[in-house]
């Protein structure tokens, strides 16, 4: 079963929708007791870091996400809530992946980006049979820095990280429920790590 948190952050429904498309079932709830028994997790999210976590920890899911054993899957402002610190209300988050995710700022280029991008130098099983340079959809004013954690790249304005990965933890600053095939993939291969 995989559970997909719910916490007060949108785009919940999309993405249980592209889970029921690939034939996954999926509930979207906070009950401690489910998320800890799920075989796998997805933590998803739009809207605003800093509101975002407050809610995370008054409901004590901040910790419980620490907890996890199981393979558990950040995609857009998830992402951004597993890195150290944010940009977005001067936001700590919750510190898995050793960087920062900082506001873009260009003069010549609209922000947020919105629309489709390429992502390349896959080094993570999420990537499986997706072919270099593939296109995702995305959504969003901030990005996490390259790290040592970074398992796919992306230039928007400056080089940043599409994929980050730390031993049962994965997250992707796109959103593969709206990117098609390859995001399907995506989603297809992370139902499948052991």
């Amino acid at each position: 079963m995989i559970a997909i948190i719910k916490y007060n952050a949108g785009n919940v429904q999309s993405v249980q929708y592209a889970l029921q498309r690939i034939g996954a079932t999926a509930v979207v709830t906070d009950d401690f007791d489910i998320i800890r028994k799920a075989d796998k997790v997805i933590f998803p999210g739009v809207g605003h870091a800093q509101s975002a976590m407050q809610y995370l920890r008054e409901k004590g899911l901040d910790q419980l996400l620490l907890s996890l054993q199981q393979p558990v899957l950040g995609i857009c402002l998830g992402l951004q809530l597993m890195c150290k610190h944010s940009e977005e209300g001067n936001t700590d988050c919750l510190g898995i992946f050793d960087t920062d995710v900082k506001l873009f700022s260009s003069a010549e280029l609209k922000v947020p980006q919105i629309g489709w991008n390429n992502i390349y130098s896959y080094k993570s099983v999420l990537f499986n049979g997706l072919s270099e340079q593939a296109f995702m959809y995305t959504v969003h004013s901030y990005y996490a820095a390259l790290c040592n954690e970074t398992v796919a790249m992306t230039d928007y304005i400056v080089p940043f990280s599409a994929a980050l990965q730390k031993d049962n933890f994965y997250a992707v600053q796109f959103h593969p429920e709206k990117s098609g095939t390859a995001g399907e993939t995506i989603l297809k291969n992370f139902i499948q790590i052991p």
